[in-house]
C-alpha cells in the first residue's frame, strides 16, 4: 500500500474518530437547588409519599399579578379558563386575584360543577357540545344555567340542533359563534357563513351573544407577526359582518386569546375580552417569549422507589458498561412512584426517561449520571407540559406556601 494511501486512510479514520467523540452525549446532573429542596422538605413534613401535584402559592401570586398589571393597563377584562385550573380553590384564587366573575367551560360535567359554585359567573363555552350534551344540562332544574351561559356554535346544523332543542322546551337561548380566525379547527370561516349564521339565528328567536375566534396558533407560525395580523384581520370582518347584520359589538362578547397570545391582545386587539388558563401555573409547554415574566408554579412531586449505582440493560447486561461509557447520564437508574405524565422532570436537573426501557405508568424509570445521588424516598420533581387534563390526576393539589404544604385544594371530579 503506498504512504499516501496510509496516510489518507488514516486521517480519515481519526476524523472519524474526532467525529464520533463529538456526538459523544455530555454528562449532566445536579442534585436539587435550594428551591426544590426546601419543597422536598416541606413534603416530607408532611407526610407525603406519594405522587402528588404542588402549586406553589407564592408563584402563582406572582403569576396572577403580572398577568392582571398587563389586562389593566390594556382595558381587558378577562375570562378564566376553568378547564386549566380545576379546582375550585385555584379558580376563586384566580378569580378574585383577577377581579372577574367570567368563566371558560369546555365540557356539561364542568358547567354543572361550577353552577352552584359560581351563581353569578358569566359563562362561556370553550367548544361546541353536542346537543345532548346541552339537553343533559338545561333539563336539570338544578344546573340549568339560563341567560348565564353562552353556547359555543360553530355550524348551521348545530344551531338548528340547539334552536330545535331549546323550542321544544319552551327555553330562551344564548349563543356564541365561533369563527376560524386562522386555526382552521372548525368555526365559521368566513362573512357570508357567518351571516348565513346569523340571519338563521334570528330566524329561529336565537340571541347570538357574541363571537369566539382563537389563535393559539400564531406564536408557532415562522412569521408569527402576519399570523397575528391575519388573526385580527379575520376577526375584524366578522365584526364588520355582526354591524351590517344590525348588532351592536360593543354590547357583544368578543372572546379571543389563550395563553399563548393574550400579551399581544393586551397591546392592541379588536376584541373585548382575553381568555387565559394555563398561564397562571405556566406549565413547560407555554415557555413563549410573551410568558417569560411568569414562573412554572405547579410541579409533580414523587419519591424514588429504587436506585440503582450502575443501572443494568434487561437482555443486554453485557453491553451496559459500554452504554454507560458512551452515555455517562445512563449510569444511575431511579424507579419513581407512578409516572407516563405528561410531564418533564426537572429537578434534579440532568434526569431523563430511560431511552431503553420507555415509559411506564407504574415505576417509570429515570435515567442519570453519577451526579446525581438520589436515594430511595428521596424526591424528585417533573414540570408538567400542560394543566387541564393532568390536574386531575393526582387527587387533592399540595399547597405550597414556600416554606410548608399550607393547603390541600380538592380537584373537580373527573371530567373530559
Amino acid at each position: 500500500m503506498k504512504r499516501r494511501t496510509v496516510l489518507i486512510g488514516g486521517g480519515a479514520l481519526a476524523l472519524a474518530g474526532i467525529g464520533t467523540w463529538a456526538a459523544r452525549p455530555e454528562e449532566m446532573g445536579a442534585m436539587h437547588d435550594g428551591y426544590f429542596n426546601g419543597l422536598a422538605a416541606a413534603l416530607k413534613r408532611a407526610g407525603l409519599g406519594k405522587p402528588v401535584l404542588v402549586v406553589d402559592r407564592q408563584r402563582l401570586e406572582a403569576n396572577i399579578a403580572a398577568i392582571r398589571q398587563s389586562t389593566d393597563a390594556a382595558k381587558l377584562p378577562l375570562r378564566v379558563v376553568a378547564k386549566s385550573l380545576p379546582a375550585p380553590q385555584l379558580l376563586d384564587t384566580i378569580m378574585r386575584g383577577m377581579g372577574t366573575q367570567r368563566l371558560m367551560v369546555f365540557s356539561a360535567d364542568m358547567l354543572r360543577q361550577l353552577l352552584p359554585l359560581h351563581p353569578g359567573a358569566d359563562y362561556l363555552g370553550g367548544k361546541p357540545l353536542p346537543v345532548s350534551e346541552f339537553v343533559r344540562v338545561v333539563s336539570d332544574p338544578a344546573t340549568d344555567p339560563g341567560p348565564r351561559m353562552q353556547w359555543l356554535i360553530d355550524t348551521p346544523q348545530r344551531l338548528s340542533q340547539y334552536a330545535e332543542a331549546a323550542k321544544a322546551r319552551g327555553m330562551a337561548l344564548r349563543v356564541n359563534l365561533e369563527i376560524d380566525v386562522g386555526l382552521h379547527r372548525g368555526g365559521f370561516a368566513d362573512g357570508a357563513a357567518l351571516a348565513e349564521a346569523l340571519a338563521l339565528a334570528r330566524a329561529a328567536g336565537v340571541e347570538v351573544a357574541g363571537l369566539m375566534g382563537y389563535e393559539p396558533h400564531v406564536p408557532k407560525m415562522p412569521d408569527a407577526d402576519a399570523a397575528w395580523a391575519d388573526a385580527q384581520g379575520a376577526y375584524a370582518k366578522a365584526i364588520a359582518v355582526l354591524k351590517a347584520a344590525g348588532y351592536d359589538p360593543a354590547r357583544l362578547t368578543l372572546n379571543s386569546a389563550g395563553s399563548p397570545t393574550f400579551r399581544r391582545h393586551c397591546r392592541g386587539t379588536v376584541a373585548n375580552e382575553v381568555s387565559v388558563g394555563s398561564a397562571f401555573v405556566k406549565p413547560g409547554d407555554f415557555d413563549y417569549e410573551d410568558l417569560a415574566d411568569l414562573v412554572p408554579a405547579a410541579f409533580i412531586a414523587t419519591p424514588v422507589l429504587k436506585a440503582s449505582g450502575d443501572q443494568p440493560l434487561p437482555g443486554i447486561e453485557a453491553l451496559s458498561a459500554a452504554m454507560h461509557w458512551w452515555d455517562r447520564n445512563t449510569t444511575r437508574g431511579f424507579f419513581i412512584h407512578g409516572g407516563h405524565w405528561l410531564a418533564k422532570p426537572v429537578s434534579p436537573t440532568g434526569l431523563q426517561y430511560s431511552k431503553l426501557m420507555g415509559r411506564s405508568s407504574n415505576q417509570e424509570l429515570l435515567t442519570g449520571s453519577t451526579r446525581i445521588t438520589l436515594k430511595p424516598d428521596d424526591t424528585v420533581f417533573l414540570r408538567p407540559d400542560q394543566s387541564e387534563a393532568l390536574f386531575l390526576q393526582f387527587g387533592d393539589i399540595a399547597v405550597y406556601d414556600g416554606r410548608e404544604i399550607a393547603a390541600a385544594w380538592p380537584t373537580l371530579p373527573v371530567s373530559a
